[in-house]
């Protein structure tokens, strides 16, 4: 519990309009577009099957309408809120790279519908959430002050070099 309200006393801070701000919007609004995405996967699954109309073999098509589905319906949650986010980036990379470079990659780029541009900056969204994680407001955040799978010391030469981070890692290299 005092955990909690330490995190809710640094929340003004948090979310102060700036690059952190728009960092955690962008991974929040993906993981939710993703998750509508994969809403409409479930409930008219002939999309992703046409996709794949020409392969022979009937359980490829099924298995990989079902792995679209399931990779974008919990992993535009676990985005949105920001929990296990290179977990759920890495689960999506093989769905946007196969939408960017199989499925979108005969049309233009002008074309009306702009799959091709959508797909792609997706996909590098993901890219750049799957190298750097969640922002401040995440719950990964949160976690993070309780609970490392990488312990304090190799936690901190992850964070990003923000005037912050950059005092508390000189002080603690000052210390031992």
């Amino acid at each position: 519990m005092t955990q909690m309200k330490a995190w809710a006393g640094r929340l003004p801070h948090l979310v102060r309009p700036g690059p952190t701000l728009g960092f955690d919007l962008v991974r929040a609004y993906l993981g939710v577009g993703l998750f509508v995405r994969g809403v409409l996967f479930v409930s008219r699954p002939e999309l992703v099957l046409g996709y794949m109309s020409t392969s022979e073999s009937w359980f490829i098509p099924y298995a990989v309408a079902h792995y679209v589905a399931i990779a974008h319906l919990g992993g535009g949650v676990l985005l949105a809120v920001g929990l296990a986010t290179r977990l759920a980036a890495l689960a999506q990379l093989p769905v946007l790279f196969g939408a960017v470079f199989m499925v979108h990659s005969t049309e233009s780029l002008l074309t009306a519908g702009q799959s091709l541009e959508f797909s792609a900056l997706v996909l590098m969204l993901l890219v750049v959430y799957l190298v750097v994680g969640a922002g401040p407001l995440s719950v990964d955040a949160w976690l993070g002050d309780r609970v490392s799978l990488l312990g304090s010391e190799s936690r901190l030469h992850l964070q990003p070099a923000t005037v912050p981070n950059q005092r508390a890692y000189t002080s603690k290299l000052a210390q031992g």
